[in-house]
């Protein structure tokens, strides 16, 4: 295991010949560098001479500090892999800012530039959702960390893993003004705990760098989510200590938790005897690979599968996939349900009544068994209620079941009997008509208001997807329920990355900025990134747009610019109704009108390539392919859509 050894504190260069300041003392003659050990990081950056650090001078002397303890944290985030950091600068961690760009010469990570803390995490929670491991956010003391929280939470809801490095100023005698007084504390984690992994408070250079890594190790293994550093600022800007022999832990390789061989085996017989089998995915398929081990346990059963929709778990246009029917139909007829990591299996085996008094209902026929997989088992806390109402299952394996898939499969390859093949066949004949009968119904909705003003959701979705279908395509982090999850009845979606799925914890002000996430991890794929964005989700981070911009990540957002709050205009309608208090009022507090938001304007002030408002369906598809166009070379576009609710 290399090691590496801190150098002097300090090292003393000239003068620029003929500087000076006002008053100073005549220049001596430097004193020689002392010899340093190289580092296992990268080679120390050696900056051009200037004038004002020159000058700069401690006890008659002048003094550039070339070994910090940002240097070592970064070389320690490095040999973690992170690609990029995602902040808005602060002084709380301008230690780890300046190392990150002159000792690492902002390469792995690159610095990506955000206007909103919230926005950092939400743009780190999109890139994992396609590389499937964190980037490094930085947020600032009291005040950032606070910003951030709603997107640390979706996060954590979404078991998404995201690296939250959280400067702070621990000694009070540190604190230089009252400004640092009031973005301090002395537990800054305490306003996260109850919705990160983990977090610690390293006390030394030698605890960050085991924290470091114990942290991503931690964040990635399944059940992923956030994690948080809480880092000194004196710790970051101070020299090495001398004599200091500093250690960089290596990244072990962790094995995500498998369902135990008996309960897998015990699954799959039940899955084999079963009339009619169904399988339930949510938060199921984080790669390629788990969404076609699904395929093929779909394939040799010939069972039902519904897809939930936090992924992209399963083909759209496969034949088994009876979403498009309906969960509850499907759920009904089941002698035996599989749910794979579902985090509300109650919701999918049950019918609620939002009424004065409220009532539910089990949707699932007498007998049905019950069985769960999911490493949501493994991590839950007690405060935020994300865990969902009990259900009641017949096996519950706790273990990661993207990682249980292949034993399950081979399990039930063994359990398959001679007769059961036929069986199976017939089953499955019978799911592909029900599947195209309910693709036509779809279609037949569809079409229902296609020439409409305002635009509807459904001509949207279509008019977007008929541009992108020869294109390998991801649609990032839209809210599928915004607009009638169109998209999930009418695209053809195969590959885990087509659909990213929502937020977690259905924060407002996710969907932009986690979007600009996936598209940033997209860009080395060469994949083209589009989001169906919703008005106000926009407007509580604009800035991402500068972002884009600025970076260059190449994303189309479409505005779903319904002009309001629409789930709260369809809540404040029902609550008059119920009320029996008429319903002309229902635009005071939910709706953006008076005046309308030109989202065009406001994309073309942050430097993105805009067209809008479209409020004429016809438009649609020419202005598609003009701002797909400037998408593929490389650059973010808006088009501002007029839409009807959803």
């Amino acid at each position: 295991m290399s090691k590496r050894k801190a150098q002097s504190t300090v090292t003393r260069r000239n003068l620029l010949k003929g500087a000076a300041i006002a008053g100073a003392a005549a220049v001596t003659a430097p004193l020689p560098v002392a010899a340093q050990t190289p580092p296992s990081g990268p080679a120390r950056y050696v900056s051009p001479p200037d004038p004002e650090l020159d000058n700069f001078r401690v006890n008659g002397s002048p003094i550039v500090q070339t070994s910090s303890g940002s240097d070592f944290m970064l070389d320690v985030l490095k040999s973690v892999g992170f690609d990029y950091c995602i902040a808005t600068c602060a002084s709380s961690f301008k230690g780890l800012h300046e190392s990150m760009l002159n000792y690492g010469k902002n390469v792995a990570p690159e610095y990506i530039t955000t206007t909103h803390e919230e926005t950092s995490v939400a743009m780190a929670h999109g890139y994992a959702k396609i590389e499937n491991k964190p980037l490094l956010t930085c947020v600032h003391g009291t005040v950032g960390l606070q910003h951030a929280s709603m997107a640390i939470y979706d996060a954590f809801c979404d078991r998404v893993p995201v690296f939250v490095f959280a400067g702070n100023t621990f000694n009070s005698a540190d604190r230089r003004s009252e400004i640092i007084w009031v973005h301090s504390s002395q537990d800054d984690a305490a306003m996260v705990r109850d919705f990160v992994k983990w977090d610690d408070r390293p006390g030394s250079l030698e605890h960050f760098a085991e924290s470091a890594v114990r942290a991503y190790k931690i964040a990635t293994t399944p059940p992923m989510g956030p994690v948080l550093l809480s880092v000194d600022t004196v710790m970051q800007e101070a020299p090495i200590p001398e004599g200091a022999n500093l250690n960089i832990p290596k990244l072990p390789m962790t094995a995500p938790p498998q369902g135990e061989s008996g309960a897998v085996a015990e699954v799959a017989r039940m899955l084999v005897a079963a009339e009619f089998p169904v399988l339930v995915a949510d938060s199921y398929a984080r790669t390629q690979g788990a969404l076609d081990h699904l395929v093929e346990l779909a394939d040799l059963l010939q069972c039902a599968v519904v897809d939930l929709g936090m992924r992209m778990n399963f083909p759209s246009r496969h034949p088994l996939n009876q979403t498009n029917v309906g969960t509850r139909r499907t759920v009904g007829q089941a002698d035996v349900i599989l749910a794979l990591e579902v985090a509300n299996f109650w919701g999918a085996t049950h019918a609620f009544y939002d009424q004065v008094i409220t009532s539910s209902a089990p949707t699932t026929k007498p007998g049905a068994k019950l069985v769960s997989i999911s490493a949501n088992d493994l991590f839950i806390k007690s405060n935020f209620q994300d865990f969902q109402r009990f259900q009641s299952v017949d096996i519950a394996i706790a273990a990661d079941a993207a990682a249980t898939m292949p034993s399950l499969i081979e399990a039930v390859k063994r359990s398959i009997g001679p007769n059961d093949r036929a069986r199976f066949a017939a089953r499955g004949a019978k799911l592909g008509e029900s599947h195209k009968a309910a693709l036509a119904q779809v279609r037949k909705e569809a079409a229902v208001g296609w020439d409409a003003s305002p635009v509807s959701t459904a001509r949207l979705s279509a008019e977007i997807f008929d541009q992108l279908k020869n294109e390998d395509w991801a649609l990032a982090s839209t809210k599928p329920s915004g607009v009638s999850d169109w998209p999930q009845k009418l695209w053809v979606m195969d590959k885990y990355y087509n659909y990213t799925g929502d937020s977690g914890g259905n924060g407002i002000g996710f969907g932009a900025a986690a979007a600009a996430g996936v598209a940033l991890a997209n860009r080395k794929h060469g994949r083209f990134t589009v989001t169906i964005q919703p008005d106000g989700d926009l407007m509580m981070g604009p800035g991402i747009l500068w972002t884009a911009a600025h970076h260059k990540i190449p994303i189309l957002y479409v505005m779903h610019n319904n002009r309001g709050y629409h789930q709260e205009v369809m809540g404040l309608q029902k609550m008059a109704a119920r009320r029996m208090r008429g319903i002309d009022t229902f635009h005071i507090g939910t709706t953006l009108r008076e005046p309308f938001i030109d989202y065009a304007t406001v994309a073309k002030g942050l430097g993105v390539y805009a067209e809008g408002p479209i409020t004429d369906p016809k438009d649609l598809g020419p202005a598609l392919r003009r701002a797909i166009a400037v998408v593929k070379r490389g650059e973010p576009a808006l088009l501002d859509v007029v839409t009807i609710g959803r």
